[in-house]
């Protein structure tokens, strides 16, 4: 299977959005610039300004202004206006479908399911424009990852094969390509991911020494390219917490070739090397290999396998 380059990307004019939020006992008292300020760190205090005054965000039929004092309760709606959203690759590779499940190659740059500056130009989008409006997503991958995603046609199915991820009950294995060669054999990388401040984002995942969910990855070298520094892994993963393995490898010395943000000790790289960088960046090399599950409903074995990008294969192992 191939996976195109950037040709081929394109922007999308979407149609808008309203984002509900319902205000909860920490907020009561603030402002409505308050409210948006702090909780979505993603606009700055003056683009919030901008949008209240122009008002886009209501408290049922009030129009909410900068100064509006919230209470408890209130339900705020954000009107968005259109935008441009940016380039992606509206593509995907069909690899299974039966019994309500679809299991679909995935290529890097397209987000999984709306967030950020994405709505419609995701694979959600596309997959519903080419198979109907039923099928959603049970997981997801990040932005920069390619390989399987598993979509279901009714909520049982979805419900199962979510639960299953959740439970560690499916085999699940990326391939990635990591920094440097002097890596064991095959080793195991068991550290809690949770939540930390982040001054860009205002709190991101990586590795934690307390109060995270745990996580585990097992990792086998499947080829070491001395010429450039690199190594080709395998990496199993029993749990699946967000960015597990690329904050995995960077705290055992090995980042993703191409990690624009995890850095030493699975944290978020600092300074001018951090630079902008965000979850969502794309150029690190990980994809979603193979999957093995029981479907939820038929209780049949499915094996799922999705051959990786040039780059990614192994003269050896495929």
């Amino acid at each position: 299977m191939s996976f195109p380059s950037s040709t081929g990307w394109r922007q999308r004019r979407n149609s808008g959005w309203q984002y509900r939020d319902i205000v909860d006992g920490a907020a009561t008292g603030w402002t409505g610039l308050e409210f948006y300020a702090r909780r979505f760190t993603h606009s700055s205090e003056q683009e919030w300004r901008q949008r209240l005054q122009a008002g886009r965000m209501r408290r049922g039929d009030e129009a909410i202004a900068a100064d509006t004092v919230l209470a408890a309760g209130d339900r705020l709606i954000y009107h968005r206006a259109p935008w441009t959203e940016p380039a992606a690759p509206r593509w995907f590779a069909l690899l299974h479908e039966a019994d309500g499940l679809l299991a679909v190659a995935k290529p890097a740059g397209l987000q999984v399911l709306p967030a950020a500056g994405y709505l419609q130009n995701t694979l959600l989008d596309v997959v519903r424009e080419r198979r109907g409006p039923d099928w959603a997503p049970a997981h997801r991958l990040g932005r920069g990852t390619t390989g399987l995603v598993l979509f279901a046609s009714d909520a049982p199915v979805r419900r199962g094969v979510a639960a299953a991820f959740h439970d560690g009950s499916l085999v699940k294995v990326y391939r990635a390509l990591v920094q440097g060669t002097d890596l064991a054999d095959r080793f195991e990388v068991d550290a809690e991911i949770g939540a930390i401040p982040d001054p860009t984002m205002g709190s991101i995942h990586a590795a934690v020494d307390r109060d995270g969910r745990s996580s585990r990855s097992l990792v086998r070298v499947i080829e070491r390219r001395h010429e450039t520094g690199a190594s080709l892994v395998d990496v199993e993963i029993p749990t699946g917490r967000p960015h597990q393995i690329r904050i995995h490898l960077a705290l055992a010395g090995h980042p993703l070739v191409g990690e624009p943000l995890y850095g030493v000790g699975g944290k978020p790289r600092t300074g001018a090397v951090r630079s902008a960088a965000r979850p969502g960046d794309i150029g690190y090399h990980l994809h979603a290999m193979s999957l093995l599950l029981t479907h939820p409903v038929t209780g049949g074995q499915i094996s799922l396998y999705c051959q990786p990008p040039s780059l990614l294969r192994s003269v050896v192992a495929g």
